[in-house]
């Protein structure tokens, strides 16, 4: 079986996740927890950067980030399915790399509050993530997808901001909902959709010291 090196609390492990339960690829990937903060763990060398998710093939080959990770699954699936073919299909990975962004930037918060003593962090810089966070927001929110009917109506950009509202559940307390009812129901009705939202949802919680880094 193919391998996929994660972490529970990862929104780009997530998004994977989500596209192996859509593209009914489940039974085809074992997912096997990494800890991107060991320097034993054996993601380092199956990943030179020590970054998740990374996709373990079967003949030994690694793939990642999470966006090719989505590209090869929509492959193994007979394709078109999460990348529309022709001009739309740059309107989706415009919407994946804004959501991939603002994952980003939420994450890169955390991290600054998670490694650095409080006199070493920078109120400028976190304000400056903080502010690319609440235009990405802004922008979903005046340019909201149509609510999905079936997962037929998920693509690569909807599943990647899906999961980094998600994440700022998880790690910002859902702040984000009481300035974005749009995205809220938005996001209401993609979990309705894709029974493997709520199969992956982590409880909000206190970020513990040891949580293995949820990079892409």
């Amino acid at each position: 079986m193919m391998k996929l090196r994660s972490s529970p609390p990862s929104p780009f492990g997530r998004k994977i996740k989500l596209a192996m339960a859509i593209l009914g690829l489940k039974d085809k990937i074992e997912i096997v927890e990494a800890n991107t903060a060991d320097p034993s763990d054996e993601l380092r060398s199956q990943n030179p950067l020590g970054k998740i998710p990374a996709l373990v093939l079967e003949n030994g080959e690694v793939i990642y980030d999470s966006s090719v990770i989505l590209e090869y699954l929509d492959f193994l699936a007979g394709g078109g399915k999460l990348f529309p073919e022709g001009e739309s299909r740059y309107l989706v990975l415009r919407d994946q790399s804004l959501a991939n962004g603002l994952m980003d930037a939420a994450i890169l918060r955390v991290y600054e509050k998670r490694f650095k003593e409080p006199k070493y962090r920078d109120p400028a810089w976190d304000a400056y993530q903080a502010a690319k966070m609440d235009r990405a927001l802004a922008h979903f929110e005046a340019n909201v997808p149509t609510h999905p009917a079936s997962a037929d109506d998920i693509n690569a950009g909807t599943l990647t901001l899906a999961c980094a509202l998600g994440y700022l559940d998880i790690r910002y307390n859902g702040d984000w909902r009481s300035g974005h009812p749009k995205l809220v129901a938005w996001l209401d009705a993609f979990e309705a959709v894709i029974p493997a939202f709520t199969d992956t949802k982590l409880p909000p919680a206190p970020v513990p010291e040891n949580d293995p880094a949820p990079l892409r």
